[in-house]
């Protein structure tokens, strides 16, 4: 099932989490700026300058800013279907984000690998995140799912009691970003919590990790992928200890009755691990036999993993284990690798972009509109699939699979 966090264990991007990679739609902005609001703007301004941010930026952005209220309800919004682990991974390791990931391999291969070399951080696992934040850039300016968030992050600050001191941190931040023309209020686009570019910065990432890597003069997310991968390089191995040479773990074969070696808790080299009984799934030697990893069975039943300090390192971008999981296997597939040996229980393939297409256009045909017959699962065919399976008595999942396909081609 999807990962639902208390809002106390949420860091980097505070609530956003699975919900872009999902492809969830925000409500469009509700805006207004009531007698209450402009007092707390008043109120707020010694705040900012005490950080350094000037007057003049400070008057400038919220004098006349109009707060983003439509995010109160996005912070309370819960999924309206739930998702099994192999339905959460094959969204996120879709068929387009492969090949597209293939593409931009090629395409940015220089970059990668002075990254690699910079940092010491796998191409793959950086690909995979890149995918999995923003589809390659293909989303950082979309208002379908994207908005300016200095309005969010101030309705956020003003409004939301529960992470005020978080909300109002992350505001003062985007300030700074103003302050020191890094970006114009405009061109801060992002999620509806503050994540923003290619790698869904929070604005204190921006600010603390980030890196004028193309050497323009500035920090920028957007525009060209080398200062948001560099910055997302750089994040992995300081706020996620990343080591270099490491693998972050692989699909592994568990000894027949020995299910409770997966306890994800005890640490052991690859070379013991073996002594144990557990090999590598697909047959082939630990090529670093003296790392450490973990044993790992996210569902009974289904497969394996050991995974080392760079599984955690990835889950320092993001703190669910699913994400983490899916982020890495997008990057073993683009690298070539082939899928899990071992499937989950009542899992499936991943369909592909032909398979995706048709489950669209017989949606489109039932009078469910998917907003084009394009192979991606966005939001709004998730949100013409539950639609459809709501109508038809069926367990709504939104998940563009076969089985729904095989349903779609039954009907008339």
């Amino acid at each position: 099932m999807t990962r639902i966090f208390p809002l106390s264990s949420i860091n980097r991007r505070a609530l956003i989490g699975t919900a872009l990679a999902a492809g969830f739609t925000w409500s469009l902005p509700a805006w207004g700026r009531s007698a209450a609001f402009e007092r707390w703007v008043h109120g707020f301004r010694a705040r900012a300058i005490a950080r350094g941010i000037s007057e003049e930026t400070y008057d400038r952005v919220m004098g006349r800013l109009e707060p983003d209220t439509s995010v109160y309800e996005q912070f309370r919004k819960q999924p309206e279907f739930t998702e099994q682990t192999w339905q959460y991974i094959n969204r996120r390791c879709s068929d387009w984000r492969v090949i597209t990931g293939k593409q931009r391999a090629k395409e940015y291969a220089p970059l990668l690998a002075r990254l690699e070399k910079d940092y010491g951080v796998d191409r793959y696992v950086l690909l995979g995140l890149w995918g999995m934040e923003s589809s390659y850039g293909d989303v950082i300016d979309n208002p379908k799912y994207m908005r300016p968030v200095i309005p969010a992050l101030a309705a956020l600050a003003y409004g939301e009691p529960r992470r005020r001191k978080y909300w109002e941190a992350e505001l003062l931040n985007a300030l700074l970003i103003v302050d020191r023309k890094w970006a114009q209020p405009s061109e801060m686009i992002g999620s509806w919590a503050g994540a923003m570019g290619h790698t869904q910065w929070m604005p204190e990432v921006w600010l603390r990790i980030g890196v004028d890597y193309d050497r323009d003069g500035r920090i920028n997310p957007f525009g060209r992928p080398d200062d948001a991968l560099a910055g997302t390089a750089r994040y992995l191995v300081e706020r996620g200890k990343w080591r270099r040479g490491e693998a972050w773990g692989c699909e592994a074969k568990l000894p027949t009755g020995h299910a409770r070696l997966a306890d994800n808790r005890t640490w052991r080299t690859y070379e013991k691990w073996h002594d144990l009984g557990v090999v590598r799934a697909d047959g082939a030697a630990f090529a670093r036999p003296q790392d450490q990893a973990k044993l790992w069975q996210p569902v009974a039943g289904g497969p394996a993993f050991l995974v080392g300090p760079n599984f955690r390192a990835v889950y320092s971008y993001n703190p669910s284990s699913n994400y983490s999981l899916a982020l890495v296997h997008l990057g073993d597939l683009i690298r070539g690798n082939g899928g899990f040996r071992q499937q989950f229980p009542g899992g499936e393939r991943i369909p592909t972009i032909d398979e995706v297409k048709e489950i669209q256009r017989r949606l489109n045909e039932l009078g469910f509109k998917t907003d084009g017959i394009d192979g991606r699962t966005g939001a709004d065919t998730v949100r013409a699939i539950v639609a459809y399976q709501k109508k038809n008595g069926i367990e709504p999942d939104g998940y563009a699979g076969l089985r729904l396909l095989a349903q779609l081609r039954q009907m008339r």
